[in-house]
């Protein structure tokens, strides 16, 4: 790799079994500051609704809390999806959160609806805008009011908007439009090199960003020792079976539960199908890996989920990640 890549965290807020979702949101807090102090640049979490495994159902909310308990680490949203908020509302509350933090504030946004048909008919901008007209009024109320209308506060370093998508498709928009973009690998696999190409094709220079901003999130569970990594991450990806298939409200199963559940062969193949395309194991398993993929896609920054129900073995894959990405960068280059 020819330049430093920026390393930042992505958080979904999962909730475990014998958890209640506080809990869950007060070690995210606690993981953004080990975050901060581990050299990351970035913190942002996700949006998902009416789905009690996932503690993210604000994150503007949430990120105003994660800002007031860090002091250096970027703060934002990983992302908005914005079909489900007028883009008023957004403005308003990324301004106050960017007049209180200036400088630290990044706004992602997605054209996903993050919860069931049921649960998006109950939020949403009344007018149903498009994305693409939500998306440009969003970013007309930071220069100075859409319409008429201002959303205030309006702060004086506006919030850097973001687009986050998986598709080629998205990627190329994000370039047209001159925007940085992130490429979700963690929800779907193997698209990465493509999408972040088209993006990089399609760009055009924009008033917020002169060269392409190209980065991709991956899951990583890494810890000393290769099959407790693959324990770790078969958590997640159990309760996603159960989710799917018994009980859509329940939250996460724990490590000892996991490990105690006989896969059928089906599970089984959606387990892997979940874990391998990711990076799963010891440090001398997944660096390799991970070089790899990072000559493939030439991301500016990587964006890294980690979904365990251990929160120590949280912070410390964490903390293995960062000593990973730092031993493949250039010669003298840290944690960027």
């Amino acid at each position: 790799m020819a330049e430093a890549i920026a390393v930042s965290v992505h958080d979904t807020v999962p909730v475990w079994r014998g958890d209640t979702a506080g809990e869950a949101l007060r070690r995210s807090l606690d993981l953004a500051r080990a975050a901060e102090a581990l050299g990351y640049r970035r913190y942002w979490v996700a949006e998902h609704h009416s789905t009690p495994a996932l503690a993210t159902s604000s994150p503007a909310v949430l990120a105003g809390s994660i800002l007031a308990a860090t002091s250096t680490i970027r703060v934002g949203s990983g992302a908005v999806l914005l079909p489900n908020h007028s883009p008023y509302v957004v403005a308003e509350q990324f301004g106050v959160l960017a007049g209180l933090h200036p400088g630290r504030v990044d706004l992602g946004v997605g054209r996903a609806a993050g919860g069931s048909p049921e649960t998006a008919a109950r939020l949403g901008d009344p007018r149903g805008l498009a994305f693409p007209d939500a998306l440009r009024e969003l970013g007309e109320y930071f220069a100075g009011g859409s319409g008429g209308v201002r959303a205030i506060p309006e702060p004086t370093t506006p919030p850097e908007i973001w687009l986050v998508g998986s598709s080629a498709g998205s990627a190329a928009n994000a370039g047209r439009l001159g925007l940085p973009y992130v490429y979700a690998h963690a929800i779907v696999g193997g698209g990465a090199p493509e999408a972040l190409e088209a993006y990089r094709r399609a760009f055009r220079p924009s008033p917020a960003l002169a060269e392409p901003y190209a980065c991709v999130a991956v899951i990583a569970v890494v810890n000393d020792d290769d099959e407790r990594a693959e324990r770790l991450a078969a958590s997640f990806v159990y309760g996603q079976i159960l989710m799917r298939t018994v009980d859509p409200a329940t939250v996460l199963p724990t490590e000892e539960e996991t490990a105690a559940h006989r896969f059928t062969p089906d599970e089984a193949r959606f387990l892997r199908s979940r874990i391998d395309p990711q990076f799963v194991g010891s440090p001398e398993r997944v660096a390799p890996r991970l070089g790899a993929f990072l000559r493939d896609t030439r991301p500016d920054e990587l964006f890294v989920l980690t979904q365990v129900p251990d929160h120590g073995a949280r912070i410390r894959s964490y903390e293995l990640v960062a000593g990973i990405v730092s031993s493949l960068q250039p010669s003298g280059a840290g944690v960027a």
